[in-house]
């Protein structure tokens, strides 16, 4: 039982650290470094992991967001993992599950100053598995999954769109429905999928 729902386990927990570390977080946004609290719709998550915020004082949301990095990520490793099981192809299946769990420490990462890198790697590596998940789903019966996969590919895309075009201010906000995107899309496929789903694509 308690390893059927370690990933929405996981997954929750990092949420509510995530939520937090929101409220130990001084102020300041790109915008207005004058600004009290966390701004769901001017500040990035990446703001929650520096030693001071935006408006100079210490930051007390980053152990918080630290750790709730760390259940982030070891969750999506334990999902690919557990998805992996369901393609009956080796090849598909070893790239969800190798790959996948290489998310795991640089994702973790994300959370150091090597911010930009590692969410650069993270976001190849996920998407990576992403992709090929969602390829199995255009060949599989699951309708619903099928539309809403590419429409999460289209959310990320989009978020990476505005990250090359420097819109910063539209980015603070798709940044958090790319992310509440790719968790549904996560728990989705962990609870209500199955290995017969796949059983016939090879």
């Amino acid at each position: 039982m308690i390893k059927k729902y370690l990933v929405l386990t996981g997954i929750a927990i990092a949420v509510s650290l995530l939520i937090i570390a929101t409220l130990n977080y001084p102020g300041g946004t790109d915008q207005d470094m004058k600004t009290l609290g966390f701004s769901w719709s001017e500040n990035f998550f990446s703001n929650l992991f520096k030693e001071h915020a935006l408006n100079g004082a210490t930051n007390g949301a980053k152990i918080w967001a630290i750790m709730s990095m760390f259940f982030y990520s070891f969750s999506c490793a334990l999902f690919f993992y557990n998805f992996s099981k369901k393609i009956v192809n080796k090849i598909a299946s070893n790239f969800i599950k190798y790959v996948g769990i290489l998310t795991m420490p640089f994702t973790f990462f994300i959370a150091t100053p090597y911010h930009d890198l590692m969410l650069a790697i993270s976001n190849t590596l996920f998407w990576a598995c992403i992709i090929c998940i969602t390829v199995y789903l255009l060949k599989s019966n699951l309708h619903f999954f099928k539309i809403y996969a590419i429409i999460c590919l289209l959310i990320y895309y989009y978020t990476m769109y505005l990250y090359i075009s420097k819109d910063w201010n539209s980015l603070a906000v798709v940044q958090k429905w790319n992310n509440i995107s790719a968790i549904l899309l996560i728990l989705g496929l962990e609870y209500f999928t199955d290995k017969k789903d796949f059983a016939n694509i090879r």
